[in-house]
This record gives structure tokens, sequence and C-alpha cells, in this order.
């Protein structure tokens, strides 16, 4: 971050891709401490939407004639911030390019944002989102000052962002992204790790690279901080450090059951036990995140009675094993899983709250890079369903690769009951078949479908 980039000197802000889950919460930010927000992102959605609503100046066509004027003739007093989901041959931005302009990436303002302010941080290739999210949710619930930057939108508040309110003993949390080694603009006070599978292979090359740039990210905790891990990972720190796990870790999770499709846990931690601490989101690996957000919350002095009353408040994240109908006819789970790991945990959690249950699982494969990468992964994980429907791969930022194609990853699954479907006969099948659990995964845009499937067994 350049030193000449002060708050003083600002007066307006754009982003290109403002629609984006970490770029909206950093637009939210600016809005909220008083500077006008403007933005382009490829469709509009609801997410877009709100941020409008919220007044934000936000349009959907690529033209240097929408930039706003006041941006582009003040660009001293302009901050240009981009994702790099952007395309490189993306008119406006070559434009600002072309110009001199600086364009700072996401990753880059939030680094920035967080050196003013003690910041708790949660890195992982799986977990994050539901560990920041719980993390805000024990903090605002023990009656701390946060302000938080989230990778998804919490049921409890809407919102990916949470503001301050006051300016007093404030504690950021921030969800520490490892694609395009983003994390590495972070010094956090203290941070967790949840895991650190590869993923992102088009960025990193290979699992060895992603294991060394989660241990740089652990390398930037400030020297007075802390360091936790999921009990088994290898990162190392010369701070203090805890670990968690089911039946293992410094806090450890044991005593699991399950009682009306729901998980109750005891937790033990340095010092103590916590009883009965009832989950209101389902899945073992949902226990493993609410230790990783006991654990950090705990840093900042929240007790564990406090922990036990805000796991048991906090109603999830949108997209992370969200139930859209709950009914003695029908069930239906949607969930962001993406990776053959998040797969895996989603249908073994759905398999152990439904015993004896039949599970219809869509799949939405998102990358042709991750699908060709893991694709022995995805076959397995997948195969754990007992009906399965695969959407086309959801192409994101990526190009068509010769060869890598729903049906290549179809005949890699050991079912017999499975098939590539396209959407529109996807509903039409649902609608007709009504499964009595269907679970729908995927971080495309598989989402869009949810309210019509929704409907279809309501």
């Amino acid at each position: 971050m350049k030193k000449e980039l002060s708050l003083n000197d600002l007066k307006q802000v754009y982003f290109l891709g403002i629609g984006g889950i970490g770029m909206s919460a950093i637009a939210r930010w600016f809005l909220h401490n008083g500077f006008p927000v403007a933005g382009y992102d490829k469709t509009e959605s609801p997410l877009t939407k709100k941020l409008a609503e919220e007044g934000m100046v936000i349009h959907y066509e690529d033209s240097i004639d929408l930039i706003p004027a006041a941006c582009l003739s003040d660009i001293e007093h302009s901050l240009f911030i981009y994702t790099p989901a952007i395309p490189k041959d993306h008119v406006e931005m070559n434009h600002l390019l072309s110009k001199g302009i600086r364009l700072y990436k996401r990753s880059e303002i939030l680094g920035w944002i967080t050196q003013q302010i003690p910041t708790l941080a949660v890195a992982g290739t799986h977990g994050k989102t539901t560990t920041s999210s719980l993390l805000t949710h024990l903090l605002i619930s023990a009656k701390k000052n946060v302000t938080a930057f989230l990778g998804g939108i919490t049921v409890n508040y809407g919102t990916n962002f949470i503001p301050n309110h006051s300016k007093e003993n404030i504690v950021c949390v921030v969800e520490a992204d490892e694609y395009d080694r983003s994390f590495l603009t972070l010094h956090p006070q203290a941070a967790v790790v949840t895991s650190t599978d590869a993923d992102h292979l088009d960025i990193y090359g290979d699992g060895d690279s992603v294991l060394e740039s989660f241990q740089l990210f652990v390398n930037q905790i400030k020297a007075d901080g802390f360091f936790i891990q999921k009990k088994g990972l290898s990162l190392h720190s010369d701070l203090g450090e805890s670990t968690f796990g089911i039946d293992k870790g410094d806090f450890k999770a044991h005593n699991i059951r399950i009682e009306d499709h729901r998980m109750i846990f005891d937790m033990s931690y340095p010092g103590g036990e916590v009883l009965d601490i009832p989950m209101r989101i389902p899945g073992f690996h949902n226990i493993e995140n609410a230790l990783a957000a006991a654990a950090l919350a705990m840093q900042v002095g929240v007790s564990g009675e406090e922990i036990k009353v805000g796991i048991a408040s906090f109603l999830g994240v949108k997209r992370r094993f969200e139930y859209h109908v709950e009914s003695d006819e029908h069930v239906m789970i949607d969930d962001y899983a993406h990776h053959p790991t998040e797969i895996a945990a989603c249908l073994n959690s759905v398999k152990a709250l439904y015993p004896g249950e039949k599970i219809t699982a869509v799949f939405q494969p998102h990358l042709f890079s991750r699908t060709r990468d893991f694709i022995d992964d995805f076959a397995k994980s997948l195969a754990i369903a007992d009906e399965l429907y695969l959407l086309d791969i959801y192409p994101a930022r990526e190009l068509p690769m010769e060869g890598v194609t729903s049906d290549w990853l179809l005949s890699k699954i050991a079912l017999q009951d499975k098939q590539v479907i396209s959407k529109a006969d996807l509903l039409q099948v649902i609608d007709t078949k009504k499964p009595k659990l269907l679970v729908t995964m995927g971080a495309g845009d598989i989402d869009l479908l949810l309210n019509d499937l929704k409907l279809s067994l309501s």
C-alpha cells in the first residue's frame, strides 16, 4: 500500500467487480465511513441490488462513459479498487491503466484498513466463511465492538459487512482469502487456520506451494499475537499456539450426539469445559468451525458460557448448509461446497443427520482447472450421494479446456443413478420426482435455481 493513500485526502471510491462478496464488504465499509461509492459488475444480482438500495451507484455495462465523472476528473482524490476476477481485456480497467491510474487489489485495501485495527483473521481452504461469521456473532453476542469483513451473507445480520458502533476498542474480523495469495497483505493480531488442502492450483501449481503460502501468512501474525490451527496441520509458529479438533486438540469437541436432526456437543478448552452446546447449523465440519471461532473469541476475553450462548443463537451463512425446505415430507439443503473435501463433509453430514434416507444431490462443478486437477477426488466424494445430477461446469474466469467436461467427471463416479442435466431439465425432473432429501452444491450460479427448486418441494 502506498503511503500517500490517506482517508483524509479521499473523496470517492470506484470498484471494478463491486458485486463480489469480498468487494462488496469493502464497498460497504467506505460507504459506512461517508465516502460516495460507485462500481461496475458484469451482472445484476440480489447483492448488487441491495448495494444500490444502500446508496451505491452501480452499472453493468463495460463502458468508459459510465465511470463517474468525479472519479476521472479528480484522480488524485479518487480510489480505484479491482478484483483479480476482472478479465484482462476489460475496457474500463484498461482505460484506467492507460491513464496511469493506480488500481488497488481488494486484498491491498483490506490489508490497509486492518493495519489500523486489532484484527482476528480466519484462514483456510475450507470453513473460513462460516468460522469468521460465527466468530463475529460470538463477539457481538458478548457485547464486543466489532467490525467484520466476511465472505458470505450471515443469516443473523443479512450482510457480509458489520460496522463498528464506536471508535473505541474495535475488534476487526477478517476472512483471510488464500486465492491469489491475497491474505499475505494481512498482519493480524491473532489468526486461525482451519485447513490447508490443495486448491486454486491454477494459481499455486501444486499443494506444496499452497502450504508454503499458508506458512507465510502465519509468519505475518504480529509478534505479540496468537496462532490457532486444526489439530494435525503442519504449520509452525513461535507465538502462543493452540489447536482444535473433534476429540483432539486444546479446544476439543466430544460427546457429540444428534437430536431431532441437530447436533449437540461438549467443548473442553484450556482451563474449563462447556456442556450441551446446541448447534443450529448442522454438520461435523461446522462443529470444527465452532471450535476455531471459540478459540479466537477467547483471545479477546469471551467466556465459555458466552460462547455457548453465541453458538446456540448463530443461524449460519447463506449457502453454507442452508435449509430451504424442512418438513416431514421434504428436506432441501443448499451448500457452497465446490472442492472434494467440502462435498464429502456436506454429504457425510447429511447422511449422519438423516440415516437411511436416499440423498438426491445436484452439483455444479466450478472451474475447468479445479475439475481437472481433482477429478478423481470429485468422483469419490460425489459417490457418497445415492442419486446425482451434474450441471455443466461453471467457467467463472476460465475458458473451456479440451476434454474437461461434466460428462468426463460423470464417467468417473461409481454411481448407478447419475446423469448430466441442463438447468431447465433439472427443474422439470425435480418437480416430477419430488425427492424427499435434496442437496444442491456448487459455487457458480446454481443458487439462481434455488427458489424454483424450493417451490417444487414446498
